[in-house]
């Protein structure tokens, strides 16, 4: 907007103060010789048009082609120079124990990553406020990193993640799931998950929904590209099972309340409430820990009977020590289990593709159970949804502003052919560099979109022009093809050029500019280069050849502008 104001205001007034009013128009050897080599190629043009329309056609049509085969992905992994590890040992483990075995871990690494690794600490447990919560069993070890000058191990941070997984890997007893601090912050918060995908198994059933959980995982496991594969951990945790014995309670004619009051004390028994001031504290009973961990201990706890007589707990119920569940998810109220996996050495949206064909032939769900895929490829659906509304609206827009310039809906659909040619430059591009197709490209393919307007704009213009003045139309074509070569070469260059920069960065956040660089140079360069040729065939074939509808064009453009002005 800021260019367009200064343009209109303070271009014309530096223009009348600088430029020399004896300035005589010649063309430098550069663009004579571009000139004398693309001459030829225009007479060529309008002599075979239909045989250059119909490349052109194909060209497209190749495009459209090798863009199905591009990989997809919501944004590209941006590399934080910092990793977290999420650690997932069994259930049950005690506090002293994960202390101990995650300060080896620590240590484990820094020995055999000195150069890489400048800060390691890890979180375990619950905080105070629970925002986070976690079980013992679950630790993050996080991991700052030196400048990558350093570095010994690895040229990325991409080389040194998965060098470090397959060294904890040979841990035992571990489980390690590799991410990054804010990525992991980021997916957990919006999509629940802590890795790039997670397959969510709902159901009623505990131990079904283990089982279900298991074949999904060995189907994951099997994909290529699977990498730091989990299954959300719900059962393992020691449980103390306490049966009442309804023989033996009848025959010491001990009530069953008393034993269920017994063990209830357990946990806590509410008898009061303890008031300062304006606070209330609740007052408890419990029985002492050594209860609550020692199974013989427990079984020994004497229960008064009427008679007066006193009887250990182990005479009238039967304590188990079992397995139970760790913890109980849920998503809008309905039981879920989790299976998450990270994407490596391939595209996102062709793993989950891959993924979610194999678990609907392999693993049929029964009736109430269903699976739903969460993660980063949940905000690449969101997003690939809005861009289905965005596109449309941005083409439409463009067309109207062609439409209110030229004033014909054939010349505006010839200018509008610039929009599949950038579309097929910038594919080429991903496709070269081996890029994605991410949120970053579809917003470099919506402003190369405008951008690519720019050169039939000024062809289609001029050539209008050049017929209104009665030329006839392959002469004003090829006049003004080697008129305004230098302008639309020119505007091409700076354009390009001015995103080699995001191109060849290698810094923090390159990754996101990568994409949208590389399909805006790759348009831009794709669309000069196709409509220099197709253009002037198509404009023959189809352009609005009378130069007096032109001029009356023209002219009912000058009253609407005047009547608006009035």
């Amino acid at each position: 907007l800021s260019s367009l104001i200064f343009s209109m205001t303070l271009t014309p007034v530096l223009c009348s103060l600088v430029l020399s009013r004896k300035l005589k128009e010649r063309q430098n050897w550069l663009v004579r010789g571009v000139q004398w080599v693309y001459q030829p190629f225009v007479r060529a043009a309008l002599r075979f048009r239909w045989t250059v329309v119909l490349f052109g056609v194909l060209m497209v049509a190749g495009g459209a082609a090798l863009a199905g085969r591009l990989g997809t992905a919501f944004i590209p992994r941006l590399y934080e120079e910092a990793i977290a590890i999420n650690i997932v040992r069994l259930a049950g483990v005690s506090v002293d124990q994960s202390v101990d075995y995650n300060t080896r871990i620590e240590r484990y690494l820094l020995k055999n990553y000195p150069d890489e690794i400048q800060h390691v600490w890890t979180r375990l447990g619950t905080p105070a406020v629970a925002t986070d919560p976690m079980g013992l069993e679950q630790n993050d070890v996080f991991v700052t990193l030196h400048p990558r000058e350093k570095w010994t191990k690895g040229r990325t941070q991409a080389e040194l993640t998965e060098h470090m997984s397959a060294l904890v890997g040979l841990l035992p007893g571990v489980k390690a799931i590799f991410t990054q601090p804010i990525e992991m912050r980021v997916n957990e918060m919006i999509a629940g998950v802590r890795s790039d995908v997670g397959i969510k198994i709902f159901g009623d059933d505990l131990d079904l929904l283990g089982s279900l959980g298991s074949q999904v995982g060995s189907i994951v496991d099997s994909i290529p590209g699977a990498e730091d594969i989990s299954m959300e951990q719900i059962t393992g945790s020691p449980v103390l099972e306490i049966r009442v014995d309804q023989d033996a309670i009848a025959r010491y004619g001990v009530p069953a309340d008393d034993v269920l009051e017994t063990i209830a004390a357990l946990g806590e028994i509410k008898v009061g409430e303890i008031r300062e001031d304006q606070r209330r504290f609740d007052l408890t009973l419990e029985l002492a820990d050594r209860y609550r961990s020692d199974p013989d201990a427990l079984s020994g706890l004497l229960i008064h009977t009427a008679a007066g007589e006193r009887i250990p707990l182990s005479r009238l119920a039967r304590i188990i020590e079992t397995e139970g569940p760790s913890v109980i998810n849920r998503d809008w109220g309905k039981r879920r289990i989790v299976v998450q996996t990270n994407v490596r050495r391939r595209d996102l949206g062709g793993f989950v593709a891959e993924a979610r064909q194999r678990i609907a032939e392999d693993v049929p769900m029964p009736p109430g159970y269903y699976v739903t895929f969460g993660g980063q490829f949940e905000h690449l659906e969101q997003a690939t949804e809005r861009l289905y509304v965005i596109v449309p609206i941005v083409l439409t827009t463009i067309f109207l502003l062609l439409y209110f310039s030229i004033g014909s809906v054939g010349d505006s659909l010839i200018v509008l052919t610039g929009v599949p040619f950038a579309g097929l430059g910038g594919i080429l591009g991903l496709w070269i560099r081996d890029l994605d197709f991410t949120i970053s490209a579809a917003v470099g393919f919506i402003a190369v979109s405008g951008v690519s307007m720019l050169t039939g704009l000024v062809l289609v213009s001029t050539i209008r022009q050049r017929i209104a003045e009665g030329l006839p139309v392959d002469e004003a074509i090829e006049r003004t093809r080697l008129m305004r070569l230098r302008p639309i070469l020119m505007t091409a260059l700076v354009a390009a050029l001015g995103f080699v920069p995001m191109v060849l960065n290698t810094g923090v956040g390159a990754e996101v500019q990568r994409p949208l660089a590389t399909v805006v140079i790759g348009g831009i360069l794709a669309d000069n280069f196709l409509t220099l040729f197709v253009l002037p065939a198509m404009y023959s074939l189809f352009g609005t050849r009378d130069p007096g509808r032109i001029r009356t064009l023209k002219a009912e453009q000058q009253i609407t502008m005047l009547t608006h002005r009035s």
